[in-house]
């Protein structure tokens, strides 16, 4: 097989590999924008609204919850895949597993510190 053709797995593994850092230079550089500081200017820029959850925790419904203090839940295994989160903008309760920015939350989580027997 030709390494050279337009269809080869390299090419195709190029191609998105390059659209994934696109994606990445644009998220940078519209935080940078967002988080930029006009000196002098009337209306300074506002910085984003921090996001507030709901869980469902022991049957019932829980929060506000920042997302540090979701985080401690996680960490506690208060918040499982399983525990239903919401959050304006939802229109319904969705799967903590569902929700990108949950799985991110657990993703930056330190897994529990092993004990000594």
């Amino acid at each position: 097989m030709n390494n050279d053709s337009f269809f080869s797995i390299d090419r195709l593994v190029e191609f998105g590999m390059s659209l994934a850092v696109a994606r990445q230079m644009v998220k940078t550089m519209n935080d940078a924008i967002g988080n930029m500081h006009v000196p002098g200017a009337m209306n300074p820029m506002q910085s984003p609204a921090q996001a507030v959850y709901y869980a469902m925790i022991d049957g019932k419904q829980a929060g506000p919850f920042s997302e540090t203090e979701l985080s401690r839940l996680i960490i506690e295994k208060k918040v499982v895949k399983e525990t239903y989160i919401w959050k304006p903008g939802l229109t319904k309760w969705e799967i903590a597993e569902q929700l990108p920015e949950i799985l991110k939350l657990v993703a930056l989580s330190p897994p529990a510190f092993p004990k000594n027997s």
